[in-house]
């Protein structure tokens, strides 16, 4: 296996093309049929099928795809970093992002980033923190700003601060739902509660649901929602309430009004850290971008918030 059999696998498997591939690698279609075919014969295993639109990946395809892009990013960030050397730093810098980071931060992470490095590029990928985990062992991305998850050995993780967690309903349903203590709900009590919560994959699920069971507490689940927007579409229609930091609502596009109740014994918080990979090396351009974004960007996000 070697780094062009991969980058040809990679094109024609992104584009869905022998023929589209090969006009972008500026190489011949039966050229690159042969480094694909190589590729199959050295794995033994077949890689793509051939179908009336193009090709498409099969099982060990798909798999392969996501260690290829992996592979080659990475020796595109060593060439960069060691270009690096001779000056201001270079090369491509991919950055992970959690949907609530990525709604305040983006813009100004990339203006920032763009003053300060300009001759590099940055890519923002935005997912759920159980998906950039897998982006960062990967080697998908240089670092990611999320909430923190289980430990994993292969991720390097350092925390930033932590965000409480409130409940969160809709105007009407302050006026019509019946509250045990105004303005702080006990958490022993959340049960009463329907919940528009994100699936079992998301931090925030994860943090609610094991205290909530710490304290013999079943959740009632009224949807299960990942987007964050969503659910703050449907709690304002009254379809439950959030469990979410203030973030959430103060960046609200539509200023829409929401009821914010605290949540007690326990509070709860989120922990938002800045992860990396211990499998793959952080470039010099990593270290000084992620430096930048802890400096000057995410002040923004942790700007104080008020309570009503």
């Amino acid at each position: 296996m070697d780094l062009k059999q991969l980058q040809a696998f990679v094109h024609v498997a992104e584009l869905g093309s022998f023929t589209r591939a090969a006009t972008i690698l500026d190489t011949t279609q039966p050229a690159l049929s042969r480094q694909v075919r190589q590729l199959e014969v050295e794995l033994h295993q077949h890689l793509l099928v051939r179908n009336g639109r193009g090709v498409a990946l099969t099982e060990a395809g798909q798999r392969l795809l996501a260690h290829a892009q992996g592979i080659l990013q990475q020796v595109e960030r060593a060439t960069d970093d060691l270009e690096s050397l001779r000056g201001t730093p270079g090369g491509q810098f991919n950055i992970g992002l959690t949907p609530s980071v990525a709604k305040i931060a983006t813009v100004e992470m990339i203006r920032r980033f763009r003053a300060s490095f300009p001759a590099a590029t940055i890519t923002v990928n935005e997912a759920l923190s159980s998906y950039l985990v897998e982006w960062l062992m990967m080697g998908r991305i240089d670092a990611a700003v999320m909430y923190d998850t289980a430990d994993t050995p292969m991720i390097d993780k350092r925390g930033l601060f932590a965000e409480e967690l409130f409940l969160i309903g809709s105007s009407e349903a302050a006026r019509t739902a019946a509250r045990r203590a105004p303005g702080a709900v006990q958490l022993k009590d959340i049960g009463q509660y329907p919940l528009v919560i994100p699936g079992r994959m998301h931090a925030i699920r994860h943090i609610v649901e094991t205290r909530a069971a710490e304290l013999g507490v079943k959740l009632s689940i009224a949807l299960e929602v990942d987007a964050v927007s969503s659910i703050l579409d449907l709690v304002s229609e009254g379809y439950g309430y959030a469990v979410l930091p203030l973030n959430a609502t103060s960046s609200d596009p539509l200023k829409r009004q929401f009821t914010v109740e605290r949540l007690t014994h326990p509070t709860l918080f989120s922990q938002l850290v800045v992860a990396t990979s211990a499998l793959h090396p952080v470039s010099h351009l990593a270290s000084r971008a992620i430096a930048m974004i802890e400096h000057d960007v995410l002040p923004l996000y942790t700007e104080p918030r008020r309570v009503t």
